[in-house]
């Protein structure tokens, strides 16, 4: 709806659009003396931000593996009819409102509809706690990739200080059938990660002790997230250049060297085998769902903010197409890369692929190191893959830091466009973040990760945003504008 009213004005200038789409908007892009809102440099710059963002580490360990789970192939008929449903149209929608407004997560409401403005500050809590805990991520990742460079992972072998009685190194083991294997055995990747990188208590009330190591990661990667982000789109437009298509280049190195292991058709086969059966099964359709807003980013305010930086009469129809249609291929394509390498660990192990597959942090810290230690010089393929991780997940970290500064720089732009004050409360939103997330770096941690990834961006509280979302544009918005024709 606000795509067709940019379409059809597109003659006009920006305050005489806004007068005759709805006369009581004129004072959207009224400014007064209050600096200018910085701008895209091109089209290349918001087309990366929003890629970045968009294709993040739910491609590489979250499709692939509800794929599988749900019917293989069969399971891109929902998936298909959820993006073009929803999908889609709820992309279009939220960077339209940004672009047509100028304006971020908050302020956007408030020009068009002020009794939906609560609306702005629920996504925007949404996608700070999802801040505070996604770039745990990166720590995690930060530690395994400085563990790589050494002459032999040490997730690969049971000879480190950390490894208990039960460690077994079941790739040595081959067809022998006879050996006295512990009852609770366990893999040596799967102790480096429970017991070397996280040394995992018992339960959520025992937080224990905080890890040095991967507090002083988490520290590195907001320095990081900070430094992309101060300048405000004058920095991020330039560093997505490298974040958001180096990925691309490692995730092309991947799939080809994982296509070319032994075993790795069988992983694909698993892939992809369609089961038609799985489609009268309602959790696929709720996966797909699902899938569809998490992987999206939909409805947490980022991609309204990525528009409103846009010039008002860019062509979003055809971006967000063209974004939809990459994101999705991009998770398809991640498959291949990644089942290709599970299939070749299963042969190597002679066992089946569904006892490898897992998902979420299993995939990437668990799974995908232990059969890159299998491969012919490891360390190389586990920097490759450690690198792709932090970069997937940096990208879409920083755009929503952006996207919460947008949202705060929009309501009060008189103060933080004056001098140093966006920098200098961006840095206090960083060390905030950093102290809260110290306590997922405790010995306890993971459960506390757990906590705020199961409900701080959850399928329900993002289903009722787009809801909301969509009354308000679709009725309400409308509905209003309707009372006051176009003069």
């Amino acid at each position: 709806m606000l795509s067709g009213k940019l379409d059809m004005e597109m003659d006009y200038g920006p305050e005489m659009q806004l007068k005759l789409a709805c006369p009581e908007s004129e004072s959207v892009h009224t400014k007064g003396n209050i600096p200018e809102r910085g701008q895209w440099s091109n089209k290349v710059e918001f087309l990366l931000a929003v890629t970045g963002q968009i294709i993040g580490l739910g491609n590489v360990w979250r499709f692939p593996y509800l794929c599988y789970k749900n019917g293989g192939g069969v399971f891109l008929i929902p998936y298909f009819i959820f993006l073009f449903v929803c999908g889609i149209p709820l992309f279009l929608m939220e960077i339209s409102l940004g672009q047509y407004t100028s304006q971020g997560g908050i302020t956007c409401w408030r020009k068009i509809c002020p009794l939906f403005e609560g609306l702005g500050y629920g996504t925007l809590v949404a996608v700070l706690y999802s801040s505070i805990y996604y770039i745990l991520i990166l720590a995690w990742a930060f530690f395994y990739l400085f563990s790589s460079f050494s002459a032999e992972l040490p997730w690969a072998t049971c000879n480190n200080f950390w490894n208990t009685e039960a460690c077994t190194e079941f790739d040595k083991l081959g067809n022998l059938s006879n050996l006295s294997i512990p009852v609770n055995a366990t893999s040596p990747v799967k102790e480096f990660w429970e017991r070397r990188v996280l040394n995992l208590t018992g339960s959520v009330y025992e937080l224990g002790n905080v890890r040095w190591e991967l507090a002083l990661c988490l520290l590195l990667s907001w320095i990081i997230c900070y430094f992309c982000v101060w300048k405000g789109v004058k920095s991020t437009g330039k560093v997505v250049y490298f974040t958001a298509t180096f990925p691309y280049v490692m995730l092309a190195v991947l799939l080809v060297r994982g296509l070319l292991l032994p075993g790795a058709v069988d992983g694909i086969i698993f892939y992809l085998y369609p089961d038609s059966k799985r489609l009268m099964d309602p959790q696929v359709w709720m996966d797909a769902g699902t899938q569809i807003f998490y992987s999206y980013a939909l409805c947490i305010g980022c991609l309204i903010a990525m528009g409103s930086y846009n010039k008002y009469n860019n062509n979003c129809y055809k971006d967000c197409i063209c974004l939809c249609l990459l994101n999705s291929g991009t998770s398809f394509v991640a498959g291949f890369a990644i089942f290709s390498v599970l299939g070749f660990m299963a042969n190597e192990q002679g066992t089946n692929i569904s006892t490898v597959a897992e998902s979420g942090p299993g995939l990437a810290f668990i799974a995908y190191p232990r059969a890159v230690a299998m491969m012919p010089v490891p360390q190389l393929w586990a920097i490759c893959f450690f690198v792709m991780i932090i970069l997937l997940g940096l990208d879409s970290e920083f755009v929503c830091l952006e996207a919460l500064m947008t949202a705060a720089v929009d309501t009060y732009p008189s103060f933080f466009l004056s001098g140093h004050r966006r920098k200098f409360c961006l840095a206090i939103l960083c060390c905030v973040c950093f102290l809260i997330g110290l306590l997922m770096t405790t010995e306890g941690g993971l459960y506390i990760f757990q906590l705020f990834d199961y409900y701080s961006c959850s399928g329900m509280t993002i289903l009722l945003f787009a809801i909301l979302q969509s009354v308000c544009i679709g009725w309400v918005y409308e509905t209003t504008c309707s009372l006051h024709p176009s003069k």
